[in-house]
């Protein structure tokens, strides 16, 4: 089954465009799908060897201010392509990154702490950051406090189960460890409702023109090329380029249309949309040519 995962994300987007209308109508089971891939993927995780080093530290650092300057600097040209540098940039490390980390040759827990990480701030960060720039009439504490509690349960709550399963039955998680393929096929079902409904929103909202679209596309891709540029270069300042790269590059793109389409302008969620599709033509490249490379090693020996 592993040779066709290169063809779930056109197909989830000829899906949403072609039944759109419909599938656009299970978009409140997109935060249980979040949840259900983030318990599978902490279930692998050992807590008790996790170090919080420099490398994570950089990284965060990067993508918690990166992400507000992104938004200050957009703010007065259009609000909405400010919103949607910012989820785009907060939005943490995908799930299916530490898979395709490890297969480009990264350190499996290097990826599994920063992933961890991330997630777990944001749960905190993103909503302060949303309370202050969404579109809310709430004072703040209150905006605050509604969308932590709804944000908090979906980031947080897998990492308290995963580990609470760990401690307290050692045999249902060698158990779930077997059913972590389920993951990939919750990503692909999630991938295609938040796609289904930004299609949907796109044809029933006419004021969305052509210029914006442009725009969206080149800020989409600035910010992918930053990303995986400048985690590649913090990567390799500690000693794993790779884990560096995809752990700032490769985003939870689920989440990040998810948290726009509720919390910020919908409009905004065409950034991290468009996102999803960069990211995924350059993984495709990335392993192309890691295999083209394998290929060649015995023929130069």
């Amino acid at each position: 089954m592993q040779q066709y995962r290169s063809y779930v994300l056109p197909f989830a987007i000829l899906v949403g465009l072609f039944f759109h209308s419909y599938i656009a109508l299970l978009s409140d089971i997109v935060p249980v799908l979040i949840f259900l891939m983030l318990f599978f993927t902490y279930s692998s995780i050992r807590v008790s060897k996790m170090r919080i080093s420099y490398f994570d530290i950089w990284l965060l650092l990067f993508q918690l201010t990166a992400s507000i300057g992104f938004y200050l600097l957009l703010r007065p040209i259009n609000h909405e392509l400010a919103q949607g540098a910012l989820v785009t940039i907060l939005t943490p490390t995908a799930t299916s990154a530490v898979v395709i980390a490890v297969m480009l040759g990264a350190n499996l827990m290097t990826m599994g702490v920063y992933t961890l990480l991330c997630n777990l701030a944001v749960a905190f960060i993103a909503p302060l950051y949303f309370s202050f720039i969404g579109n809310t009439d709430m004072v703040f504490w209150e905006s605050f406090g509604m969308i932590f509690a709804k944000i908090a349960p979906v980031l947080i709550l897998p990492f308290i189960l995963a580990v609470s399963i760990k401690r307290i039955s050692p045999k249902l998680n060698t158990t779930v460890l077997k059913f972590q393929f389920i993951s990939f096929y919750l990503w692909a079902m999630a991938l295609t409702i938040v796609i289904s409904k930004i299609i949907n929103f796109i044809i029933s909202h006419h004021e969305i023109n052509l210029l914006f679209m442009i725009a969206a596309c080149v800020l989409a891709l600035v910010i992918c090329i930053l990303q995986f540029a400048l985690g590649k270069h913090i990567g390799k300042r500690y000693g794993d380029k790779v884990a560096g790269g995809q752990s700032l590059g490769q985003k939870n793109t689920v989440l990040a249309i998810w948290m726009a389409q509720t919390y910020l302008n919908p409009v905004s969620s065409i950034i991290p949309a468009i996102y999803v599709i960069l990211q995924n033509v350059y993984n495709s490249y990335q392993l192309w040519q890691k295999d083209t490379n394998r290929r060649k090693q015995p023929e130069s020996k």
